[in-house]
C-alpha cells in the first residue's frame, strides 16, 4: 500500500464529515457522488448499490478521487487519489455503521433487490491542507 494518513487526515475521516467520491465515466467525463464514508486503517470504505453509475464506473476503471472537508472548517480538507475494490461482501455491515454515524440509528430496511456493495478507496496520492 505505502501511502499512510497522517493524523489530520483520519480525525478528518473519522468525523461526520461528508466525503465526495469523483469516478471516471465511460466517455471520460467526470461523475461525482456525496457518499457517507469511514476510515479502515489506511483506507477508506463506503458503500453504493449495485448497478449504479459510481459502481459500474468504477468496475470498468477503478481510479478515483475522494475529498473531504471540516464542516466547522471548510478550508481543512484533503483529497486522496487511488484504486477502488468493489465487493459485495460487508456492504449491508458497513451500510448500518455508516447509517448509526450519520444519523445516529440503523438503516432502513430496503427492498430485497437491493444490493449494497462495500468500495474500498486505496490511496496512492493524498494533498490538502490536512494531508
Amino acid at each position: 500500500m505505502g501511502v499512510t494518513f497522517n493524523d489530520a487526515t483520519k480525525a478528518l475521516l473519522d468525523g461526520k464529515n461528508y466525503p465526495v467520491v469523483a469516478t471516471t465515466n465511460a466517455d471520460g467525463s467526470p461523475q461525482s457522488s456525496v457518499v457517507w464514508a469511514r476510515r479502515d486503517g489506511d483506507t477508506v470504505v463506503f458503500v453504493t448499490v449495485q448497478g449504479r453509475r459510481k459502481e459500474r464506473n468504477i468496475r470498468r476503471d477503478p481510479r478515483v478521487s475522494l475529498s473531504v472537508f471540516d464542516l466547522a472548517d471548510p478550508e481543512n480538507y484533503v483529497e486522496i487519489r487511488g484504486r477502488a475494490e468493489v465487493t459485495v461482501e460487508g456492504g449491508p455491515e458497513l451500510n448500518d455503521d455508516l447509517a448509526h454515524k450519520y444519523i445516529g440509528e440503523a438503516f432502513p430496511p430496503e427492498p430485497a433487490d437491493v444490493v449494497r456493495v462495500l468500495v474500498r478507496v486505496v490511496p496512492e496520492h493524498i494533498t490538502g491542507h490536512s494531508a
